[in-house]
């Protein structure tokens, strides 16, 4: 008969037991909410699976989402048994499954148990299935209960399921699991106090993956006040585990053991981590956001919080993709917060203002919304689903990201295009429990490299190596077949899973014949490295530009560190790349070398050639070209091209440097500003002339001229002005009334016939001397009388006196100014006292005399 120990007895859960035992023999399903330290990952799987000795015997699958809280929460349990993992309860992670035939608890990950589900969609022999830390909304955790909620509708309606959650905000998964009923277990929680320790200098907003190292040094200051501060461990969230490894740095003298907490950390480590501290001494524990709920640290009563966490990002244009730096939610706060009251009143120390903490997002972000989705995509085509439209999900997958995930797997034979239906090659790369293009790199290099060193390389790019192992693939690939650090040692047992997988038969040997130019087992470290990274990245695949930079086919610029092994090489594929702060390209962090047969082969959905004819350096230049997408391979002069080419090229040029490449003439620009002003005081029929409406309407005002041109200089000999006459409203008889509603001069009283300036159609000007406007008591109109002109009244000399749209106002109350302040100056012209019933004149009094 198992005993349990005490310390599982005591476990606050028990008390929610019999209601989520009651809503298993019921509907079936439920969610639990428990806070972290409640027993929740722990004993309620034991007591499902009636281990406890007061339930039916079960057989219970708990899915985690990360490796290192299956494999803690694995031994947790067996350790409140009293036995050994993989006794009554083993665990399953990628590559690694401690599991015995008497097991009846088995803790997995998401992405094991997707795999399985494939495989065995009715999950034979297992009765309860227990999804951990669905608030923290992985993407593989969402699918996972989606798929299960189609296992319960359509072929096993016995099996339970339960979705348990650290937070409080459950009636989501209440809702996706069909209304089930929300269980809540009362977590014995202490004070925590709250105290806001910003830095005293501004500090950098992260960026990319970047950290400002004056944030990580203010941390490392506040962990020591802490220590200074308060009594017991202290646990300091971080992203990721270069900020771990810079803070632990910084704290090597420290009066406490320094201990770092992240998904690659040695298993040694996570267990003196979960143990506690043997003999007595104070403990810093360094983690990742794997801390906030997967783990329960015991010891600690100080949580030192950074506010950052990290989030996955995906570039569709470029199809770059990686984990990027952001502000951690309020929620995670409070998660972070309350594991320093777990066992005893405690504190937190904010490394941020107050004032900045209403300003943080609620909840962190669904990982559906973020991620690249070609993985989740090709398991939900595998599953019958292809758009996922189907799945009872929290959030449905953005169509963009949707779409191009779809075009992923078709371009890498995964899927059908025209239906979206997986593929035999698919399900086979779905197998592999790699990202898409990963599989597909592994499948399709086995018949050119060999199944051990396609699995190794491949290996090297599903989980990014160290930074010290460099920036050369086949350099990094070297120092792990010779290292002793984790890293290596997490790949060898990679490879292993992954040869295996390679071994099996179907691979798809025609369509990796038709990925390489000829086989390569006997090639070098160099070649193999570069060629099944462009299998796997063809779109990254890039050429020297000369100035040391590189040119990705998908259009990136691209950059290699100064003293990289990969400068110099006309051609390499990039394996990993970020983009620097400030920067327009990106900087190659992991990149092999190839040649370009590789190039070609391994791009070649994207070789393209045929005539170009483009608008360049101001006039148009016609050439042959091949193109490996953005990438030219090979050009040559076109010397007759098609005309409609030809045209298309001068459009070009019409739209980047506009219509100023015609011949405009005086009466040209005339009469478009004339245009301008009546379609913007009349509308239609009169025609707008703006740049964006002229090139709309090409066909309409620059035939048959424009298709009889070939170069710039032809552009130059075309009349805009006779051009422009063709937009008038002929058929309708209304251009005829031009002069009239738009004249180009207007009669003023003295007699002279003077421009008017169209320039701004929103009120045209009249430029005329004072003295030419004697006698006339209104502002002349135009439009049909609708639009009074601007009139610049100008002094003998024509220079400004006065500027009005109302001539009877200006003779009434601004004249009289006016008059006294020119008439000195210029005595020699009339200025009567009464200009309204004065006679205009263009002369002065003298000639006016004779």
């Amino acid at each position: 008969m198992i005993r349990l120990r005490n310390e599982a007895l005591d476990l606050p859960v028990r008390g929610a037991l019999p209601a989520l035992r009651s809503a298993l023999e019921g509907p079936g399903s439920a969610v639990l909410c428990a806070p972290p330290g409640t027993g929740k990952t722990t004993l309620v799987p034991l007591a499902l699976a009636g281990l406890l000795g007061d339930a039916p015997v079960r057989r219970v699958v708990v899915a985690e989402p990360r490796r290192i809280a299956a494999r803690a929460a694995a031994r947790r349990m067996a350790w409140l048994l009293g036995e050994k993992v993989g006794e009554s309860v083993g665990y399953t992670v990628r590559g690694e499954r401690v599991v015995g035939p008497r097991a009846r608890v088995e803790v997995v990950t998401t992405g094991v148990l997707l795999q399985r589900l494939q495989r065995d969609q009715e999950l034979t022999g297992v009765d309860v299935v227990i999804i951990d830390e669905c608030h923290e909304r992985h993407l593989d955790a969402d699918t996972v209960a989606a798929f299960l909620v189609d296992v319960r509708a359509a072929l096993r309606p016995e099996l339970r399921l339960v979705a348990a959650s650290a937070t409080t905000d459950a009636q989501g998964w209440s809702r996706i699991l069909g209304d089930a009923p929300v269980v809540e277990a009362r977590g014995t929680s202490y004070p925590v106090e709250v105290v806001w320790a910003p830095p005293l200098r501004p500090v950098r907003p992260p960026h990319g993956m970047r950290v400002d190292p004056a944030l990580l040094t203010h941390v490392a200051a506040v962990v020591r006040r802490a220590l200074t501060e308060r009594d017991g461990d202290v646990l300091c969230f971080l992203p990721g585990v270069g900020e771990i490894a810079r803070v632990a740095g910084q704290l090597g003298d420290a009066s406490a053991e320094v201990l770092q907490v992240h998904g690659r950390a040695p298993a040694a480590v996570q267990d003196a981590v979960l143990a506690g501290s043997a003999g007595g001494e104070r403990r810093v524990v360094l983690a990742t956001s794997v801390a906030e709920s997967s783990l329960t640290v015991p010891g600690v009563r100080v949580v030192v919080d950074a506010g950052l966490a990290r989030e996955p990002r995906v570039d569709h244009a470029r199809g770059l993709s990686a984990l990027t730096t952001v502000r951690a939610s309020q929620a995670a706060g409070r998660q972070r917060a309350g594991r320093a009251g777990r066992e005893a009143p405690g504190a937190v120390y904010r490394c941020w203002a107050e004032a900045e903490d209403a300003r943080l997002p609620r909840f962190p972000a669904p990982e559906i919304k973020l991620a690249d989705l070609a993985a989740f995509a090709l398991q939900t085509a595998c599953w019958g689903d292809p758009d996922a439209s189907g799945l009872a999900l929290l959030d449905p997958p953005p169509g963009g990201a949707m779409a191009a995930a779809r075009g992923v797997l078709a371009a890498v034979g995964a899927v059908s295009p025209e239906s979206g239906r997986v593929t035999e090659r698919g399900s086979r790369m779905a197998r592999v429990g790699l990202h898409p293009r990963l599989a597909r790199a592994l499948l399709d290099s086995v018949p050119l490299v060999g199944a051990r060193r396609a699995a190794e390389v491949v290996a090297l790019l599903s989980e990014e190596p160290p930074r010290e192992y460099g920036d050369d693939l086949a350099a990094a690939w070297r120092a792990a077949r010779r290292g002793g650090d984790g890293y290596a040692a997490r790949w060898r047992t990679e490879v292993r899973r992954l040869t295996a997988a390679a071994g099996t038969p179907g691979a798809d040997t025609a369509a990796a014949a038709a990925s390489a130019p000829a086989r390569s087992s006997g090639a070098g470290d160099e070649h193999v490295a570069g060629l099944v990274a462009a299998l796997a990245f063809p779109e990254r695949v890039a050429r020297g530009r000369g100035d040391g930079s590189y040119l990705m086919v998908n259009g990136t610029r691209a950059e290699v560190r100064t003293g990289s092994a990969l400068t110099g090489a006309e051609w390499i594929t990039v394996a990993v790349a970020d983009r620097p702060v400030g920067a327009g390209h990106a900087r190659v962090l992991l990149g092999g070398h190839i040649d370009g047969d590789v190039a070609r082969s391994a791009a070649a959905s994207l070789y393209s050639e045929g005539d170009e004819v483009a608008w360049a350096d101001g006039d148009l230049v016609a050439r042959h070209v091949e193109h490996l997408g953005a990438v030219e391979l090979a050009v040559r002069p076109l010397r007759k091209p098609a005309p409609g080419l030809v045209r298309e090229g001068l459009l070009a040029g019409l739209r980047e440097e506009g219509t100023a490449l015609l011949h405009w003439s005086q009466g040209a620009r005339e009469l478009r500003e004339r245009l301008a002003f009546l379609h913007r005081h009349l509308g239609a029929p009169w025609p707008d002339v703006s740049e964006s409406a002229l090139h709309a309407r090409v066909d309409e005002w620059l035939e048959p001229e424009l298709s009889k041109a070939r170069r710039r200089a032809d552009l130059r000999r075309i009349d805009a002005g006779q051009a422009l006459n063709r937009l008038l409203p002929w058929a309708t008889g209304e251009a005829t009334r031009l002069d009239a509603l738009a004249p180009e001069r207007v009669a003023v009283p003295s007699g002279s016939r003077i421009r008017i300036d169209y320039s701004d159609p929103e009120q045209p000007v009249l430029a005329v001397k004072l003295q030419e406007m004697f006698g006339l008591a209104q502002t002349p109109r135009i439009a049909d009388g609708g639009v009074p002109v601007l009139v610049h009244l100008l002094s003998p000399a024509g220079r400004p006196a006065a500027v009005t749209a109302d001539l009877a106002s200006f003779w009434r109350d601004g004249y009289r100014a006016v008059r006294a302040e020119l008439r000195g100056r210029y005595p020699k012209h009339p200025w009567p006292e009464d200009p309204v019933a004065a006679q205009a004149t263009r002369f002065t009094n003298a000639r006016l005399r004779r």
